[in-house]
């Protein structure tokens, strides 16, 4: 497994893991758990825009 594999992997393993904690949040009552969430989806937003660029050089160098 070469190590643009593992980068893509890892990237969509935390925009999965941003989107559950923000999910969770959301659940929550309260001001600070309406915080949580919108800062937890902001990140999902920052690691699903990782893995998509990470995706699109690997497919630009050939995926070797």
């Amino acid at each position: 497994m070469s190590a643009l594999m593992v980068l893509i992997l890892v990237a969509v393993a935390t925009a999965m893991f941003s989107l559950v904690a923000g999910i969770t949040a959301m659940s929550r009552d309260g001001d600070v758990a309406h915080y949580d969430s919108a800062h937890w989806m902001m990140w999902r937003v920052v690691f699903q825009a990782a893995a998509l660029a990470l995706i699109l050089l690997a497919i630009g160098v050939g995926w070797r």
